[in-house]
């Protein structure tokens, strides 16, 4: 990559970050006025959430090339194992200080899932690995619905039977209940913390796609062949960009997590359709572009809500809505006229 590129990049992915912080800065304005209404308020930390999970994904599709339909599944292990922590650790850390435990633990242990699958399930190609990373997620929602566990003196109790099984102690807790999930997760999560996690995972993000380590895994999926025969290790490199996603999915279920007193693992939250919707931001959005994925996790998430009043036609709207996005970033046309239409916006200056 030569220093023009370079540049183009670095520009490109500042502008990525100026957006985010422009809109942060806006819609601060809105709410301190008084202009935005308790519904929209609400929203705020999803919007985060969701396109965490955008940019997250993306790497796994856009940038290594993969089909991989179980984020729902990392994204519930880490608003499990991090609500689990901060339920244990509640009244015992400094304000603030939970929470950012709770972000690296519900990373690390979503990472660990996701070497742990990444290994058998990346010699996988295509539909084979998309339904193997499905039944992933499935699992893992179903075992949390099945699962009791407790903590007293003795140490900590796991059922899958009832919490009478557990057995605890006098001033023993349970944790999680079954189909209840885990009550009581203090709610942490803020706009403003979901922001700067939003511009943590685009940084961590992007500047692998620009470092050497991104162009081998952009190789390997333009020609797993050719990238393997000039020494690159292919299933290393997959795995990699696997296990980083994971991560960051984790990062999402912990923003999604502590939004609620109670978490549970319904299938509304972390089923198939869950991963389908991430996935759907991830094409509408542009595959391999983490600006438009943003965009389209935002646009996509919040429509839904805008047009809420307009009950008989709301669905309809949204519907034209995914359209014209699918047309507008993928269809040849589009793309043209697009291309087209900046660099219309470019000569002048280039003139001048």
């Amino acid at each position: 990559m030569n220093r023009t590129s370079e540049k183009k990049a670095f520009l490109n992915d500042c502008l990525t970050y100026g957006l985010v912080i422009f809109a942060f800065a806006i819609v601060q304005v809105l709410v301190n006025g008084g202009a935005v209404s308790s519904l929209f308020k609400g929203l705020l930390v999803p919007l985060c959430t969701y396109a965490i999970l955008a940019v997250s994904l993306n790497l796994v599709v856009g940038i290594s090339g993969e089909l991989s339909l179980g984020h729902a599944g990392f994204m519930c292990v880490g608003a499990f194992s991090s609500a689990l922590f901060t339920n244990l650790m509640a009244g015992k850390l400094p304000g603030g200080l939970d929470f950012v435990l709770a972000v690296l633990i519900g990373a690390l242990v979503a990472a660990f899932f996701g070497f742990l699958i990444g290994i058998p399930v990346l010699r996988l190609q295509g539909d084979y690995l998309a339904i193997v990373t499905l039944a992933f997620g499935e699992i893992v929602k179903n075992i949390i619905n099945a699962l009791y566990l407790g903590v007293d003196a003795k140490g900590v109790h796991v059922s899958l039977k009832d919490t009478a099984a557990l057995k605890l102690e006098a001033g023993g807790k349970i944790l999680i209940k079954g189909a209840q999930g885990i009550t009581g997760t203090p709610r942490l999560s803020t706009f403003l913390a979901g922001i700067i996690l939003l511009l943590l995972s685009l940084f961590i993000v992007q500047n692998l796609i620009r470092s050497r380590t991104g162009r081998a895994i952009m190789a390997i999926r333009d020609n797993e062949i050719a990238a393997e025969s000039v020494g690159l290790h292919v299933t290393r490199y997959k795995l990699l960009a696997f296990t980083i996603s994971a991560a960051l999915a984790g990062v999402g279920g912990v923003l999604y997590a502590h939004n609620l007193s109670t978490l549970q693992a319904l299938p509304k939250n972390f089923g198939y359709n869950m991963s389908i919707a991430i996935l759907v931001f991830v094409v509408m959005g542009g595959i391999g572009n983490m600006r438009g994925s943003v965009i389209a996790a935002v646009v996509l998430t919040a429509l839904p809500e805008l047009l809420r009043g307009l009950s008989d036609f709301r669905m309809l709207i949204y519907a034209v809505v995914l359209i014209l996005m699918m047309l507008f970033t993928s269809a040849p046309s589009f793309i043209q006229y697009r291309e087209r239409l900046f660099s219309g916006f470019r000569k002048p200056g280039k003139q001048a």
